[in-house]
């Protein structure tokens, strides 16, 4: 009897021991999945600065309001971003917190 149990652990054992590596591989696969992902996204937005870039310049001419219209909305966007860097410098660099602790 004590035989039978000691096998049917190491039967678990061997079954767990299975599992992790199994879990370990898909670990290891969906890591370089999500930076294979990562690099791609990096890729078409590289893609897409020379691209809207060289028609910006008149460079390559494209009749895709799509297109033009995308380009519009980034330079909106970029304008907006600019702005809002601009706001966050502005309350760095204000002194509109008093130190209360000097009054006396």
């Amino acid at each position: 009897m004590d035989k039978q149990w000691k096998n049917k652990v190491q039967d678990i054992l061997h079954i767990c021991q299975e599992e992790l590596k199994k879990t370990t591989e898909i670990g290891k696969k969906m890591l370089s999945a999500s930076t294979t992902n990562s690099d791609l996204h990096t890729a078409y937005e590289e893609l897409g600065q020379i691209m809207k870039n060289k028609i910006e310049a008149n460079e390559i001419e494209v009749d895709d309001p799509k297109i033009h219209e995308m380009i519009n909305l980034i330079r909106e966007k970029e304008e907006t971003l600019e702005e809002i860097e601009q706001e966050v410098r502005k309350i760095k660099i204000s002194t509109g917190v008093k130190d209360i602790s000097k009054d006396e």
